[in-house]
């Protein structure tokens, strides 16, 4: 097999995995912020725990003591996570996704004003086009039930808090920051435990608890960290594209949660503009992998 392949297999599988992650939040019959500590706190755990036992006690030393930036993406992982949970509590699933797409180009500005990179025209005009599909989904939350305006505002500090991680782990790129998940989980959860009420969960729904942070998130989290190091980063967000499209779908098959015509609409501009943008990376980045090298003397 292939690197090309495997990585291909493993992060189509980690979406595969994350995708239901939306979903449990319906599932699950209380509070959002209760949802979220426990989402955090079972993939803290697992995780932590995974890690531990495969990699020892020296990986945690590794990377801690690598740069004091370590902590920040241990934070931002540990926030967005947990934002995205209280998100889709407040608002309807398509609002969040659809929002939450945009985390690449909110990336790709950080990265310019922190590091420096430089922003491509194909970049730029997407950047353009995605708030118009933003602004279309936020429009709409006032006549989509279950969406509001206070949700899709959560989901934009979703792509600000996340697209700061990402820009760190950038930063980091020689260093792993899997294990700094773990720690940020944990210290959501802590974070959260004060405005949860953890023994609230109905008993028939444990199972969702434990199937959503013990399993789903947690496999998804683990693929996704791995398989994107065998992968160009367009060909990732493309993956990434499919939770987007079909996160909402599935809410509608299984909960009945009708996304509404505006989110359809915006949606379709943002992950539209999205899978342009990527696909053009995509190619051009193969044009460049076959162009032939100049001839032997």
């Amino acid at each position: 097999m292939t690197d090309h392949l495997k990585g291909l297999l493993i992060t189509f599988t980690g979406v595969l995995f994350i995708l239901p992650d939306s979903l449990f939040v319906r599932l699950i019959g209380t509070d959002g912020v209760t949802v979220a500590f426990w989402k955090a706190l079972l993939i803290g755990l697992v995780l932590g725990l995974g890690l531990l036992v495969t990699r020892g006690p020296g990986v945690y030393r590794t990377t801690f003591a690598a740069s004091p930036l370590v902590w920040v993406y241990a934070a931002t992982s540990g926030a967005s996570g947990a934002l995205f949970v209280i998100a889709v509590a407040h608002t309807s699933i398509a609002n969040v996704v659809f929002i939450v797409a945009a985390m690449p180009l909110a990336s790709a500005l950080f990265s310019r004003i922190a590091l420096g990179e430089a922003i491509s025209r194909r970049t730029a005009l997407t950047m353009a086009v995605v708030p118009v599909g933003i602004a279309l989904i936020a429009f709409g939350s006032g006549e989509t039930e279950g969406a509001s305006l206070k949700g899709d505002l959560i989901a934009v500090g979703i792509v600000i808090v996340f697209s700061i991680g990402l820009t760190v782990a950038r930063k980091l790129r020689p260093v792993s920051v899997v294990p700094a998940i773990p720690a940020g989980m944990l210290g959501a959860a802590l974070v959260l435990f004060p405005f949860a009420t953890p023994l609230s969960v109905p008993a028939d729904d444990w199972i969702w608890v434990a199937l959503h942070g013990g399993f789903f998130v947690t496999v998804s989290t683990a693929l996704l960290a791995t398989g994107p190091r065998f992968l160009p980063s367009a060909e990732v967000a493309l993956l990434l594209l499919v939770e987007s499209v079909l996160a909402p779908v599935l809410a509608w098959v299984v909960v009945g949660e009708d996304p509404g015509k505006w989110a359809l609409i915006g949606g379709a501009v943002v992950i539209g503009a999205l899978a342009v943008s990527n696909g053009i990376a995509l190619v051009q980045g193969r044009r460049v992998a076959v162009k032939p090298g100049p001839p032997r003397a």
